[in-house]
């Protein structure tokens, strides 16, 4: 081959190539086309040099490959014989070693392979495979030292395959380890760098120059091992900056997509930011935030796939939504240093950007951290409270305006619906600034319409049910400096009255103080509540206690020392007072309220409030209580409850009251079948003597017991009402009339008389009236009875009953009375004659005839009298049964009604001995006849009405 190649540089072709090298570079055009076209002619002529050319040129580059390889073999790290090397020095006792070494010596002929490889790329492969291949294949295996060397000997070659070969490496691999591979910029010349040009030989040889290389390929179509052969398109120009960032940033969302690795994609947009690639800032600020909330912000032990994000779900983010995000698993103990080195840091970034954007706005660091802190938890918010006291230095405060912590600070007590959080707001209100603003003497009126202008604002509407923080903070942001100080004050106001509500179990928040302010209804509601909780949800007992509750209850119905109104300020002192004694009596606690009240006289009130009150809980308990019997359960607390104030005549009428309820209930009245009567109905009768006939009704011998009954009367209040005693003794009398017990009706009766007799009210009164129509009434129901044999009784009955009557019914009285008269002289001859006959038998008959009258020879007589025909009936033998009802049409002209329990059950259904022996089995049906007969014969005189 020497040989060869020194015969072709004497050749005249070789004069001809020689030329051009020693001609000027303003004929080097010119001249390089007149020795291209004298080598063609002359490859064309002798196409063995032109092959022998395109030998040398392959030889060459071959050699440089080769070159290359050992320099790639010696940079990279031989792992594997350095481990069993390694390996080999840890055993120095190996048993292997000696049959190791010779098969080495026995080997070491047959291994043609170079002393050092790169397993995934053999020689061969890498001598005949294009060189783009095999950079992508080093940088696949990430072997950067190799690729290294590849782009310094051959850089002009791979150049095109650039951004192809950063493809290829893996996303995993940090870019600090090929970042000699990374494109850089030049700012003079606005575009991509390109590699300088360096070859393994100082002068080119003769094959490899462009002339003879062209001459001999269009000579010979066989490619050299250097022809490009990929169909990928290449990049043959430089790049522009934004073409470069477009790279970076696919680069990046590649890594972001594939791995999530942040630090490795900050890394690439930090390298090319540094080469001055514009575009990257952006892209590396929201990456150096982003690794900031994947790495730094704290992170719950449970974790979940919520707490996973992803690069592109930060860029579609909000910044709201960043800062929740930030702070998301945040505690109180942590959220101050978390704002600090995570939220603050993305904040000065967007005020940047806002600048950069030519909008500057100078607030969006302190609004959206002010949003942050209206919407966070109420104990996180007193975290960062903390964290901006007025106290700390300007740099290490979050809040750095006194006037906008104070404005937040109300904004977000106002604005939470919490009852139960007292100790955290009183944190809160502990970090605002001490203002030294001296107050005119105007400042209450200033409190009181700044209250009233806020009560206002967050007064419930239909569309608007509560305020939120953010809403009070815009009422807020406008207030001075003076307006927040007397907020400020009347905070400290309304947090000691929450205290003091949560303390008795009664918590409101903060906003019911603002809306309660000018409702006095609604103070006196919750005082009640408050009085009335204490001792009956959260029993409290003890003097001590309830001393302590009447502190707290008269310290809210006052004024503070900047003259603000408490929770109770609309209240009097003596109504708070009264509203105390009214919880404490409804709680039982008895002895406790005559303690307060005359021993320690902690309560001061009139006798007339404490009885006041007094009488309203009992009746209460009253009507609260299932059972009237006032021994046990609720009705004895509203008989104890009158026990507290002095004895008066209010008090003792509803101790007899009570007294009466329990007395009734003892007969098992009932309202409703089955049901026994509540004190509440009781209490509800208009007609408390119809409760009165009810006992006579229910219970037979009740009559016997007059005194009993009268007294029941007068304990239901009606003792100073004489036409209600009257209308008693009226039923005393009917009641004992029904049973035939005429010695207690007529007793009954004529005490009746005597009270109407002795009423101390004129005689036209409507009162007297109607009393002297019960009493007249009565007596002549009960004097014209039949089964009523005692005449004389019965004609002073009459008697008093014409007396009584009104004019209009003494005919009536007269006519009852002229036939009680005859039949008292008839019996009087009867007796007489009897007397006549001399025997003693006959007299004792004659005393008893008037006793055992003939019924139906009484009435024939009577109504023979008024001049009327005798009805058939009254031949029947009971006669006297006919007589049953006429007290029914006596009592329609009584203003109550009495329920009659039946006196013809003992005489008309057949019970007595001496109706079965007249009247035998038909007694019954004889009497109801005779009773007809009788309503219709005399109804008329005594004011019934026909049938």
């Amino acid at each position: 081959m020497t040989s060869t190649c020194s015969a072709f540089f004497w050749t005249p072709a070789s004069r001809a190539l020689k030329a051009p090298l020693s001609v000027g570079d303003d004929e080097e055009t010119s001249a390089g086309e007149e020795n291209a076209e004298a080598l063609a002619a002359y490859f064309r002529e002798e196409p063995n040099d032109a092959r022998l050319c395109a030998i040398r040129r392959t030889l060459l580059e071959r050699q440089d490959r080769l070159q290359d390889y050992l320099d790639m073999c010696a940079e990279e790290p031989q792992e594997e014989s350095e481990s069993e090397e390694e390996a080999l020095d840890d055993w120095e006792d190996d048993p292997w070693a000696a049959e190791q070494e010779a098969e080495s010596s026995t080997s070491g002929a047959k291994n043609t392979d170079p002393p050092s490889s790169i397993p995934f790329l053999p020689l061969s492969t890498f001598l005949l495979d294009d060189l783009e291949q095999s950079a992508l294949l080093l940088a696949l295996h990430c072997r950067f030292r190799a690729l290294r060397i590849l782009k310094e000997w051959h850089s002009q070659y791979l150049w095109p395959y650039r951004f192809l070969i950063l493809d290829a490496i893996p996303e995993h691999i940090q870019p600090s380890e090929y970042r000699h591979l990374l494109p850089s910029f030049s700012l003079s010349e606005e575009a991509e760098t390109q590699p300088d040009t360096k070859t393994r030989r100082p002068t080119v040889d003769v094959s490899e120059q462009p002339i003879v290389k062209s001459a001999v390929d269009s000579f010979d179509s066989t490619p050299s091992s250097s022809t490009v052969t990929t169909s990928v398109p290449l990049d043959l120009h430089p790049h522009s900056s934004a073409e470069l960032a477009q790279w970076f940033r696919a680069r990046v969302d590649k890594i972001m997509a594939s791995t999530g690795m942040v630090d490795m994609a900050l890394y690439l947009v930090q390298h090319g930011a540094s080469q001055g690639i514009a575009g990257l800032d952006e892209l590396g600020e929201d990456l150096s935030l982003f690794s900031r909330l994947v790495y730094d912000a704290p992170r719950p032990e449970d974790w979940t796939e919520e707490d996973d994000w992803t690069f592109e779900q930060w860029q579609k983010m909000e910044p709201p939504e960043v800062i929740t995000a930030f702070l998301k698993h945040s505690t109180q103990e942590t959220i101050a240093h978390d704002i600090s080195r995570l939220v603050m840091p993305y904040l000065y970034v967007l005020e940047s950007r806002a600048e950069r954007a030519g909008q500057p706005d100078p607030t969006i660091r302190t609004r959206l951290l002010y949003d942050y802190v209206l919407a966070a938890p109420l104990d996180v918010a007193a975290a960062v409270f903390e964290a901006s006291k007025p106290t700390l230095p300007t740099h290490q405060r979050l809040v750095s305006n006194d006037e906008d912590i104070v404005r937040l600070a109300l904004a977000c007590l106002y604005g939470n619906s919490s009852i139960d959080q007292w100790s955290t707001m009183s944190r809160i209100f502990e970090c605002m600034p001490a203002w030294d603003i001296t107050r005119d003497t105007g400042g209450e009126d200033e409190a009181d319409t700044t209250i009233a202008s806020l009560g206002a604002y967050v007064k419930p509407t239909t569309s608007h049910t509560t305020s939120t923080p953010a809403e009070l903070f815009v009422f807020f942001k406008p207030l001075p400096v003076i307006a927040l100080s007397r907020a400020l004050d009347v905070l400290d106001v309304h947090l000691e009255g929450g205290e003091i509500l949560s303390r008795w179990s009664v918590a409101a928040p903060l906003q019911w103080f603002l809306l309660s302010n000018s409702d006095v209804s609604e103070q006196r509601a919750w005082a009640n509540r408050m009085a009335r909780r204490a001792g009956g949800v959260n029993p409290i007992s003890g003097v001590d206690d309830w001393e302590w509750l009447l502190t707290d209850m008269l310290k809210l119905a006052g004024k503070g020392e900047n003259g603000i109104r408490g929770a109770f300020g609309l209240l009097p002192r003596d109504e708070v007072k009264r509203i105390f004694l009214s919880g404490l009596l409804s709680s039982g606690e008895f002895e406790v309220a005559k303690t307060l009240l005359y021993k320690m006289r902690r309560l001061r009130l009139d006798p007339t409030t404490v009885e006041d009150v007094c009488l309203a809980c009992s009746q209460e308990f009253y009507d609260n209580a299932n059972s009237g019997n006032y021994t046990y359960g609720e009705m004895k607390m509203a008989y104890d409850c009158l026990s507290v104030p002095p004895i008066s005549d209010r008090i003792q009428k509803e101790k007899d009251f009570i007294e009466a309820t329990s007395r009734l209930s003892s007969y098992n009245i009932m309202s409703r079948p089955g049901i026994p009567i509540t004190p509440i109905e009781i209490r509800l009768t208009k007609d408390r003597l119809s409760l009165v006939a009810r006992v006579l009704a229910t219970n037979e011998d009740a009559y016997r017991h007059p005194e009993v009954i009268t007294e029941l009367v007068r304990k239901l209040g009606l003792g100073d009402d004489p036409v209600s005693e009257v209308k008693t003794l009226a039923m005393l009398a009917d009641s004992a009339m029904q049973t035939e017990d005429f010695a207690r009706a007529t007793e009954n009766a004529e005490r009746m008389v005597r009270l109407v007799l002795d009423l101390p009210i004129p005689a036209t009164a409507p009162e007297a009236r109607e009393a002297r129509d019960v009493a007249w009434a009565a007596c002549f129901t009960l004097g014209r009875q039949p089964e009523f044999n005692d005449i004389g009784k019965k004609a002073m009955l009459l008697g008093r009953a014409l007396e009584l009557c009104p004019p209009d019914r003494l005919y009536d009285v007269l006519a009852a009375w002229r036939k009680l008269e005859a039949e008292d002289i008839a019996a009087r001859e009867e007796r007489l004659a009897t007397r006549r006959s001399g025997t003693v038998a006959n007299i004792q008959e004659a005393r008893k005839a008037p006793l055992v009258l003939d019924p139906v020879a009484s009435l024939r007589s009577r109504l023979h009298d008024f001049h009327m025909p005798s009805p058939p009936l009254l031949n029947t033998p009971d006669a006297a049964a006919l007589a049953s009802r006429t007290f029914k049409s006596v009592t329609a002209n009584f203003p109550f009604s009495v329920s009659s329990r039946g006196r013809s059950n003992s005489s008309v259904g057949g019970d007595r001995e001496d109706s079965r022996s007249r009247a035998g089995t038909d007694v019954g049906e004889v009497r109801e006849q005779a009773s007809r007969a009788f309503q219709r014969g005399i109804g008329w005189l005594i004011g019934a009405d026909e049938e």
